[in-house]
């Protein structure tokens, strides 16, 4: 079993002021729009020069890349081994994993609400390559979301016949929609709340039963 090195006071100085520097851009994003900030602006609330600045990072634009890659990662980590789509052989199985997936993802949209607001909105408009990257990560979303509908129907505890793509998108879309409605209302709780309507409407449907 590795060790994984423990890091040295100053490699914990330079990691905490990467994290400073991050904090005051989206604070200075939030208040003036990634637009109007300027390197200026960011090092201004921390009390430090630009070239302390370009140190850690080459421009704005390399936060937003960061944000949203750690961001991809985390999410993409928590549809790894029990939550992987080939991992499961039943319906209660899948609902099981419906549930972890979901207080996952839950974890990460309350963990820091300026970074769903970040990838949701910011993000597609500072310019058109970061649109592009954006939703190409809602197509990779949709993609997994579909090979555990396929899966499902490849071991008969999905119905013959779904339409997993159209299907997995509709999916994406509430989760997407509950992503939104964290920036208003943070907190784990309504989040889960959200998490446990999906997978109502996922399993049981809305109509009454006969």
């Amino acid at each position: 079993m590795s060790v994984e090195p423990a890091l040295s006071r100053n490699e914990r100085k330079k990691a905490e002021l990467r994290r400073e520097i991050i904090d005051a851009a989206f604070e200075a994003f939030a208040e003036r729009g990634y637009h109007a900030t300027g390197i200026a602006d960011i090092a201004a609330r921390l009390g430090i020069g630009h070239g302390t600045f370009y140190r850690y990072f080459e421009n704005k634009r390399d936060i937003v890349d960061h944000v949203v890659s750690a961001t991809i990662e985390r999410i993409v980590g928590a549809l790894t081994a029990e939550n992987a789509p080939g991992a499961v052989d039943t319906l209660e199985g899948y609902r099981a994993q419906s549930v972890r997936i979901a207080d996952a993802l839950a974890e990460i949209i309350t963990s820091d609400p300026r970074v769903p607001r970040m990838l949701v909105i910011e993000a597609p408009g500072v310019d058109p390559e970061m649109a592009n990257r954006v939703l190409d990560f809602f197509d990779l979303a949709a993609d997994l979301n579909a090979a555990y509908l396929s899966h499902g129907v490849e071991r008969g505890y999905l119905r013959p016949g779904l339409d997993v793509v159209n299907t997995a998108r509709a999916i994406n879309g509430m989760i997407l929609a509950a992503a939104i409605d964290g920036i208003r209302r943070p907190g784990v709780d309504h989040q889960r709340e959200l998490s446990a309507a999906i997978i109502g409407v996922m399993f049981d449907g809305i109509s009454r039963s006969m």
